[in-house]
């Protein structure tokens, strides 16, 4: 007697996006291959990417319709657009950017890493004590240093 198991169902991208609903997400589709989920103030772009799972942008807070990407600066940590426009990260933000990222992972059905799952990281990091910091210091791989 043989026993056949049934093949898994993989969800298309139109089903993912619309489980995300459950999770209390608002999705907007951007174009046939992009959708743009939101939720309290936070949003992501997820790219659909045929014969592979979804892939999620990286997620950060709405500030009109730009998305701002976290900056870490050092003494803070900042939300950046793409346009430039730059305010400050609240640690209430940052639960929030947190709670969203996984929530997320689990409506697209996408696997949460162990290392992922401990808390938010920055997209960048511009701290201002190292600007100019070599300036008039010999480095070797540039060659002999000017006067030598």
């Amino acid at each position: 007697m043989f026993f056949r198991r049934e093949k898994p169902h993989e969800p298309s991208f139109a089903e993912r996006i619309g489980n995300l609903k459950t999770f209390g997400f608002t999705a907007r589709s951007l174009d046939s291959q992009r959708a743009q989920a939101t939720r309290d103030g936070i949003a992501a772009v997820i790219e659909d990417r045929p014969g592979q799972r979804p892939h999620v942008n990286k997620a950060g807070l709405l500030i009109g319709d730009d998305i701002g990407s976290l900056v870490n600066r050092g003494f803070q940590v900042f939300w950046r657009t793409s346009s430039g426009r730059s305010i400050p990260a609240h640690a209430s933000h940052l639960k929030l950017l947190h709670n969203f990222e996984e929530d997320l992972k689990e409506g697209l059905g996408l696997t949460s890493l162990y290392n992922e799952s401990l808390g938010t990281t920055s997209d960048l990091h511009l701290y201002d004590r190292l600007e100019d910091r070599d300036q008039g210091i010999h480095k070797p791989w540039e060659g002999k240093p000017a006067g030598a």
